[in-house]
């Protein structure tokens, strides 16, 4: 909105600082963090009102969880309001970037939202079923990918100029990147914390590359796909990371509140799409390697369960195999974001070697 009135004003005088895309995604971090931090308790006593006993624990998961019973979930809803409040005031509106992702945070917050909802209504931990769940994210992450793909090559990172031309079928494995990141992250939001901040040090670290890639002069210097208006992406990437924050002000444990399906789906897929508009959805991979290790561990589990009637690990998705073999919830908490941290490091290691 501030962008778009400094436009009509020609970005005369002090309205001038909002031309920049640096100086809007610093604001819109700090303005979600803001709304983030004054909702979240009213917020939270109404989930813990309206929910009653909270999200669902397994009986069958780390017995340390159990004393987690009463916690209300869909704390989701309070990072997408502030993400949004902090886009509408420092987003060009014209941005069909920043639009795709929006539809892709409000789609999947929908069903994740509706598979919450079950959860708490019916007391059980299971939700909506996985195949309607997933027809739902792939028509989302289908309509994302039309809005925002230009081109249909898979660019390799560590390499100038080197990229795999997919044609149509590009659209067919946006899709899949995009599906893939929200529910990886969906898989890791298992502990008080664990899934927060490495969605935040992605965010940030995808922000970096949405802003360059935007730049023409610095995607031709480090031989990265130059995607005109990427650079918008930053704010959106800002934003989640300032909502993100508020929301770990409250869901550092002790948590007062879960982020649910509702969270962890939405910011998930805003990454999968983030990565997919910036042409940099390989290095999604070894960004969100975390993310990817969490859903692997669990595809690994159910497939070797079934053939053989043996576990590969104690217990999936692999943040409770740790709990499992005597670490503390904070330990493992701590640890992965150590992991991510350095996954980060790597993934921007990539705009330069090449």
């Amino acid at each position: 909105m501030l962008y778009w009135i400094a436009e009509m004003l020609g970005f005369e005088g002090i309205s001038n600082l909002v031309r920049y895309q640096s100086f809007r995604a610093g604001s819109a971090l700090l303005t979600a963090f803001a709304v983030g931090l004054l909702i979240g308790p009213r917020f939270i006593d109404m989930l813990r009102v309206r929910q009653g006993r909270g999200q669902p624990i397994r009986e069958d998961g780390p017995q340390s969880h159990l004393a987690k019973r009463g916690t209300p979930t869909m704390g989701g809803l309070m990072i997408l309001t502030a993400v949004i409040c902090g886009l509408l005031v420092w987003m060009d509106v014209s941005s069909r970037y920043v639009w795709a992702c929006v539809a892709v945070t409000a789609g999947f917050g929908l069903i994740g939202f509706l598979d919450d909802y079950d959860k708490v209504r019916k007391a059980s931990h299971r939700g909506v079923s996985g195949k309607v769940r997933l027809l739902g994210e792939f028509v989302v992450a289908g309509i994302a990918a039309w809005l925002v793909v230009t081109e249909t090559n898979l660019y390799v990172p560590f390499f100038s100029d080197l990229y795999v031309p997919l044609g149509p079928l590009y659209y067919v494995f946006a899709a899949f990147v995009i599906v893939g990141a929200g529910n990886a992250v969906n898989l890791t939001d298992g502990l008080d914390g664990l899934a927060i901040m490495p969605v935040i040090i992605a965010m940030g670290t995808f922000a970096v590359i949405a802003y360059l890639a935007g730049r023409a002069d610095y995607a031709n210097y480090l031989g990265i796909p130059h995607v005109p208006g990427s650079g918008e992406l930053a704010i959106f990437c800002a934003a989640v990371m300032g909502a993100g924050l508020a929301f770990l002000w409250f869901n550092a444990p002790p948590a007062a509140v879960f982020m649910g399906d509702t969270g962890s789906l939405a910011l998930g897929g805003a990454l999968g799409v983030i990565a997919v508009a910036a042409h940099h959805e390989i290095v999604l991979a070894i960004v969100g390697g975390l993310f990817v290790f969490e859903a692997v561990s669990v595809i690994v589990q159910v497939f070797w369960y079934k053939r053989t009637g043996k576990r590969v690990f104690r217990m999936a998705p692999v943040h409770h195999h740790f709990e499992q073999l005597g670490w503390a919830e904070s330990t493992v908490v701590i640890r992965f974001w150590i992991v991510s941290i350095v996954l980060a490091l790597i993934g921007l290691a990539t705009l330069k070697v090449r």
